[in-house]
């Protein structure tokens, strides 16, 4: 099968997940549809136990009903291509997150409560632990999200439930987590991919 049909029969599988997931984000046209992960990750068992960091203890449980407002950064070169909590490598540019209590890997929605900005992030990683922080970006969440340049912002963040098995680098390809992973503007379009 050459590398053109190969290409097409993959577009075609995917036409239907595509339309079905147009938009994902709740900013002010809360009609949007939500993810639907048909393929969850198992939970990584090592995260959900007590743990300990500069004397403080963190309980990691998952909680349906957890939304949360505070204040999110981003972190970025520093821990590019290192391993996250997950064991899934950190990409920096991707659309992911790191939570100090949250189920891993699961699925947030944050929205930027000042310019109405959402995501849907895969969460893979704990942190951050910075007094009054209560997620930490990726480098390309904080782009989406128009966080990058003031580096901290006030957001709301959502527990939506356990991301895809498959990591956001491959997912695209299979149907999975990148073609649900839209943003939505604070005007409720969704930017080009």
């Amino acid at each position: 099968m050459s590398g053109r049909t190969l290409r097409l029969l993959v577009m075609a599988a995917l036409a239907p997940v595509i339309s079905g997931c147009a938009l994902i984000g709740m900013g002010p046209n809360r009609g949007a549809a939500l993810p639907v992960v048909r393929d969850p990750a198992p939970i990584v068992s090592g995260t959900m136990r007590p743990y300990q960091i500069r004397g403080r203890w963190y309980h990691p449980q998952e909680d349906r009903n957890y939304q949360e407002v505070g204040m999110a950064s981003w972190y970025g070169d520093r821990f590019h291509g290192r391993p996250t909590a997950t064991g899934e490598t950190f990409d920096m540019n991707a659309l992911t997150a790191a939570h100090k209590t949250l189920p891993l890997p699961g699925l947030v929605e944050v929205t930027n409560l000042e310019n109405g900005r959402t995501a849907v992030l895969r969460v893979n990683d704990r942190g951050p632990f910075v007094d009054g922080r209560i997620i930490d970006l990726s480098r390309g969440a904080a782009r989406e999200l128009g966080l990058l340049e003031r580096g901290v912002g006030r957001v709301r963040v959502r527990y939506l439930g356990r991301a895809p098995r498959l990591g956001p680098q491959r997912a695209a390809v299979q149907g999975g987590f990148e073609v649900m992973a839209r943003v939505v503007d604070g005007a409720g379009e969704s930017p080009a991919f």
